[in-house]
């Protein structure tokens, strides 16, 4: 039974006992009446009782005619948004049976599931009253490119739906679907202002005579929906099932990590630094390692990435940054190098707990280095700026890795003035073959000469790289050259010692759950 029946048949269940009052009403009336004729001079007159029990049930009948009109009245604006006028979410479930039944076989029913771009930037800038005119407008732009074809609906939030039935249904939808992104790329008139929002689409189609029901196809939709803004926002992209199945998997991997995090299933290696001009360690880099209980190698990119998109990067990283601290307490005053994700660049809390961390573990702040990759800056430079000097007010070191692989400029390094520049590994063995990579790496080692930073080369696994880095300028090597990572009860052996090549008896001879020379804390 549809929604809007059920409704109904509890609106006529919660009726019955009216119903039933008005029924006993005249019954009781009918008694007196019948009471009063077989005993003549006693009591009221039965006409009167008959009378004010007719009376009383038509009152009853009446009000339960009104309560009924009422219920009726408030299923139609149950299934009805009532800030655009369009058919809601519950709408969109109560109509689609009728829209499967009246789909043949052959045909199909396709949805379009879209979302506003921008509208949380809008709301944010220029309060809810203007974002609630931003959606009805934005509503009338979707009626006036698919006119009768298909059936909008608002779903809530920013989010609307198109559905449409046929034999081109997957087609037809489509073709809406690109016009809207092309529409809602260029501004909408609000108020006098001209605010580009954008549109990412999600695309499903389900045969008519299917099983599956508007649940589904939603769901469907929203999958590809994910997929649109993953690719960059502002386009439609059709379900696949390999999507699907991704998703799938990554949601497993989130519980995943919820119970290695709650397990302690995470450990720390570390890779270190050699100085240029001692040969000696002077500093480590952490390393996460998943050590899961089924034995299965997960590269760090992939579950951290994982971790970022749950909200699981905060406490993971706190843990890494905990950990670490803890494990070169004592290893003789050298630098340690913890990585630090976007997301908790962006966690204003952020400072506070690393704070707190450098209290409770006793760790000196002049010994930490917080590494932090390009994307952090780009992302939202105004939000690390502000992160980035209070954690300079504690004494701890920024440090930007793997600089020369994304988009910072020499007004990022003017601005930001970082302690360290680390070589991205590209430019390292790229440089001996290639004339751009080393012209970019020499560049890079002037400019930050000159801007008072040291420099790590990354990467290096060549004597002729180390020749050729320190060469050009670098403080600092890292690489396989010397060390690959290793676990934190092994780095105490090398330290005061000059650290020799690692031939290829050494480096064959390391484990293999080390052996991952561009993985990440974050």
């Amino acid at each position: 039974m549809a929604p809007a029946g059920r409704s109904v048949a509890r609106a006529l269940i919660s009726f019955l006992p009216l119903v039933c009052i008005a029924l006993l009403s005249i019954a009781i009336a009918l008694a007196y009446a019948v009471s009063a004729a077989l005993t003549p001079g006693a009591g009221v007159p039965g006409w009167i009782l008959v009378g004010g029990g007719i009376v009383q049930a038509l009152i009853l009948i009446a009000l339960a005619t009104l309560s009924l009109r009422h219920a009726r009245k408030l299923e139609r604006f149950a299934l009805r948004d009532t800030l655009t006028g369009l058919a809601n979410r519950a709408g969109l479930h109560s109509e689609y049976p009728a829209i499967a039944a009246n789909a043949s076989g052959s045909e199909e029913i396709a949805l379009a599931l879209i979302d506003l771009d921008g509208f949380l930037s809008v709301n944010d800038r220029h309060g809810h009253a203007v974002g609630d005119k931003l959606l009805c407008a934005a509503a009338g732009i979707f009626g006036e490119l698919c006119g009768e074809e298909a059936r909008i609906y608002r779903l809530g939030g920013d989010e609307f739906a198109l559905v449409k039935a046929g034999p081109l249904a997957a087609t037809l939808i489509e073709g809406m679907a690109r016009k809207i992104v092309d529409r809602m790329s260029k501004p909408v008139h609000v108020d006098g202002m001209r605010l580009t929002v954008g549109a990412s689409i999600g695309l499903a189609r389900m045969s008519a005579n299917g099983d599956h029901s508007s649940s589904e196809l939603l769901r469907r939709a929203d999958v590809a929906l994910f997929e649109s803004k993953c690719s960059g926002k502002a386009r439609c992209s059709w379900f696949d099932i390999q999507s699907d199945i991704s998703r799938e998997e990554t949601r497993v991997m989130e519980e995943e990590l919820r119970s290695a995090l709650a397990r302690e299933q995470f450990q720390l290696n570390y890779q270190p630094l050699v100085d240029c001009d001692t040969q000696r360690i002077v500093g480590v880099e952490a390393l996460l390692r998943w050590n899961r209980p089924d034995g299965e190698r997960i590269e760090t990119s992939r579950f951290v990435s994982v971790a970022e998109q749950s909200g699981l990067i905060d406490p993971l990283g706190l843990w890494a940054l905990r950990r670490a601290c803890v494990d070169a307490l004592d290893w003789n005053g050298i630098k340690l190098s913890v990585n630090l994700s976007p997301v908790q660049l962006k966690n204003p809390e952020f400072p506070i707990q690393l704070g707190h961390i450098l209290e409770e573990t006793g760790f000196a702040p002049e010994r930490l280095e917080l590494e932090i990759t390009e994307n952090c800056l780009v992302i939202n430079p105004v939000v690390a700026e502000r992160c980035l000097s209070v954690i300079r007010g504690f004494g701890v070191s920024v440090v930007l890795d793997d600089f020369g692989t994304g988009y910072a400029s020499i007004g990022f390094l003017r601005r930001f003035r970082f302690e360290k520049l680390k070589i991205d590994r590209s430019l390292v063995t790229q440089a001996d073959t290639d004339d751009g990579s080393r012209a970019m790496m020499l560049s890079s080692i002037t400019v930050a000469r000159a801007m008072k930073m040291d420099v790590t080369a990354e990467g290096v696994e060549t004597r002729e790289q180390a020749a050729m880095v320190r060469a050009a300028g670098c403080d600092q090597i890292q690489g396989w050259l010397y060390f690959k990572a290793m676990p934190a009860e092994a780095i105490p052996q090398h330290l005061d010692k000059v650290a020799q090549f690692a031939d290829a008896y050494v480096l064959d001879s390391l484990p293999d759950s080390i052996d991952e020379p561009e993985s990440k804390v974050a």
